[in-house]
């Protein structure tokens, strides 16, 4: 199976910065974020992922920190600090130009000797377009349009310089120009006239991932991806997910063995599950609970104020009545319906990786699930997103990760060299 680490600020629950023993105060501290790599590494995980954003968030950054370094920039020193732990960073096709992510991306990889993956997004608020020269983000169709576009104009730019074009024959030539490949790309969204002025990097190009859920997204994912980041609370949601994706992706003629799709996974670890579900209630209790209940308000389009917060869930409106974003409520439906949660422990449960599948439990009964998960065609493996960093992966790499490799399940080295040969291809 293929682990991730999904690094994120603190962590990934919302109140993990107001905890005594977090990490707020190192978010600018590049020997963080290596500890951070080095820990993924020390487990053998597949890769470390950053997300991104092109705003500061106002209105949101107020409850807690969201972007600090930049991800490239990041991943740049994290790849001279490590030696085998994958390294994927976000682009945003709708802000990018294919020949300046294609060069980046492309020297990361030399640099990291063939580590890197990009996950390639479409962004999503118009505070980010306003600060790239637009007054409003292109819609959806539009978006997704660019970005297949700017996918295609990646690929022929890794592939305009192949390596093996370099001769570096002192009486002859430095390189076989008759070996580049001009691109000529003239487009609806790029003009790009290439080759590319990196040479073909180690693994050919990097690893390209997507997380997209709506249709388009979909269909991006099946016709490009080497690795899927998936939204899914419960394994019936995922397997359904996956079958979709993985069929589209056989009728383009692509093997689906190739395309490693992993969900969120959020994990509280301890050694009884009494002790982890403690550790749940201790973050959940720093949250402010109008906050929560604000954002809640907005999930689901009715007032929650006066909610009994130690109470059932009060029913809500079925999913096709619901004029509001539909993913987000049918993820909080679904909790709803699998986990009976009170409204307090629905509000931690969005807190904490805003709906993504949550294991609470001991290593072995974590390792369980996973198993689950992975033997009934629900994932192929999981992006994690502690709730609290490093403490969070620390706990998962220490405790979880030996009993599934006791399991024969995960591996006890890296036996590939390159991220993308670790995802299924070559």
């Amino acid at each position: 199976m293929r682990l991730n680490l999904f690094a994120f600020a603190c962590g990934h629950h919302a109140a993990a910065w107001r905890s005594p023993d977090s990490s707020v105060d190192r978010l600018g501290d590049i020997a963080y974020w290596e500890r951070l790599a080095g820990i993924a590494e020390r487990g053998k995980l597949d890769a470390i992922f950053l997300a991104d954003g092109q705003s500061a968030g106002l209105g949101a950054v107020g409850s807690g920190p969201l972007w600090f370094l930049e991800p490239l920039t990041t991943l740049a020193a994290i790849a001279r600090a490590t030696e085998n732990i994958g390294l994927v960073t976000t682009v945003s096709s709708t802000f990018w130009t294919p020949f300046h992510a294609a060069r980046l991306l492309a020297s990361l990889d030399h640099i990291s000797r063939g580590r890197v993956g990009v996950n390639v997004v479409t962004s999503m608020t118009d505070d980010e377009a306003r600060n790239h020269s637009m007054e409003r983000l292109p819609n959806h169709e539009q978006r997704y349009q660019r970005a297949e576009e700017f996918i295609e104009v990646l690929l022929r730019l890794w592939d305009s310089w192949p390596a093996d074009a370099i001769v570096a024959d002192p009486a002859s030539t430095y390189i076989d120009e008759s070996r580049l490949r001009a691109v000529e790309h003239l487009g609806n969204w790029f003009s790009v006239g290439g080759p590319l002025n990196v040479p073909q990097s180690p693994q050919g190009r990097p690893a390209l991932f997507q997380a997209g859920a709506s249709q388009p997204g979909r269909a991006l994912a099946a016709r490009y991806a080497d690795g899927i980041y998936a939204v899914a609370w419960d394994s019936e949601t995922a397997r359904d997910y996956r079958n979709d994706v993985l069929a589209r992706a056989a009728a383009l003629g692509r093997d689906p063995s190739q395309i490693a799709i992993m969900p969120g996974l959020v994990t509280y670890v301890a050694s009884t599950e009494s002790e982890a579900k403690q550790r749940q209630r201790e973050l959940n209790d720093l949250l402010p609970i109008q906050d929560s209940l604000d954002q809640l308000s907005f999930f689901v389009g009715v007032d929650t104020s006066g909610w009994d917060l130690d109470a059932p869930v009060p029913p809500l409106a079925p999913l096709e009545e619901f004029s509001g974003p539909k993913g987000r409520y049918a993820t909080v439906l679904r909790i709803i319906e699998t986990a009976r949660p009170t409204v307090r422990e629905l509000l931690g449960f969005l807190a904490a990786g805003g709906g993504h599948a949550t294991f609470i439990g001991t290593p072995h009964g974590i390792a369980d699930e996973i198993e689950r998960w992975v033997d009934t065609g629900a994932a192929d493996g999981f992006n994690l997103m502690p709730p609290t960093l490093p403490s969070g992966i620390e706990d998962f790499v220490d405790h979880v990760v030996p009993e599934l490799q006791r399991r024969g399940r995960f591996r006890r080295d890296y036996a590939q060299r390159t991220l993308r040969a670790r995802l299924g291809g070559r």
